[in-house]
């Protein structure tokens, strides 16, 4: 190997590294030290010194001066707002959950598909919300929601394969961990045209879902309603599925589908 091409692949892998460290935050784990992000990334203190460094001077992080810790910077906010602005379904579906919230007194979210995970785009809340860990950007396995499993239910037959090899982890006694029940459960969502989640994520919390479709007919999203398994039950979800698939298409007419 040449000393150019050494040199090129050094400069990839620490572009890779900064990237792995900047989606290592999280709303639950909004700051880190040296020491944390170079232990749960395999990475040594003194490359994610380096890359820290480097970061914080384009203003892609922040170095708290009394804990030490670092968290994300007002760089990344600023290339957010440009890719919230160009993302329609953040734009169109804002409107459509304020109503659908005011009508059955449920949070509801917009969720996508990303890298074999659900990852959601938009939330509204109610006035009396289930503390599930919903918020924008939180990325949860889509087989144990209803959001999940409806964009499971339409994405290519690769994509659930790749989620099945990559392991069914039972979080509640309802959980589907069984591929074939999860691949005859897809089969009837695409069949009824929504999903439910009950309580197969967090115990006490049931969710309704239907897939949001773009002008080319393709499923690009899910919006969902999530509550207490108190107010959303099982004797309900017929009523409030029509609601739910209701707004889903209206958000999709937005989006320029017509059927």
């Amino acid at each position: 190997m040449t000393v150019k091409n050494i040199a090129g692949d050094n400069h990839l892998s620490s572009v890779k590294n900064a990237l792995r460290i900047l989606r290592s935050f999280s709303m639950d784990e909004p700051e880190k030290k040296i020491s944390e992000l170079a232990e749960s990334l395999g990475l040594n203190k003194s490359t994610v010194s380096r890359t820290m460094s480097t970061l914080a001077s384009e203003g892609f992080v922040f170095k708290d001066p009394d804990s030490k810790k670092y968290r994300l910077g007002l760089s990344l906010l600023s290339l957010g707002g440009i890719v919230n602005s160009q993302m329609d379904i953040y734009r169109e579906s804002h409107p459509v959950l304020n109503r659908l919230v005011q009508e059955v007194g449920e949070t509801a979210h917009i969720a996508v598909l990303d890298n074999h995970e659900v990852i959601y785009l938009q939330k509204v809340e109610c006035n009396h919300p289930v503390k599930v860990l919903t918020h924008i950007g939180k990325r949860n396995p889509p087989y144990s929601t209803s959001s999940g499993k409806t964009l499971l239910a339409y994405a290519k037959e690769e994509i659930i394969e790749a989620v099945i090899e990559r392991g069914l982890q039972r979080f509640t006694r309802n959980t589907i961990v069984d591929p074939k029940k999860l691949v005859t459960h897809l089969k009837h969502i695409r069949e009824k045209g929504f999903a439910f989640s009950i309580e197969e994520f967090h115990e006490g919390v049931n969710s309704i879902a239907a897939p949001v479709y773009d002008y080319q007919g393709k499923v690009i999203a899910a919006l969902a309603i999530v509550g207490p398994k108190q107010r959303i039950q099982p004797s309900k979800m017929p009523a409030l599925s029509k609601k739910v698939i209701s707004a889903a298409n209206d958000i999709s007419s937005r989006m320029g589908y017509w059927k």
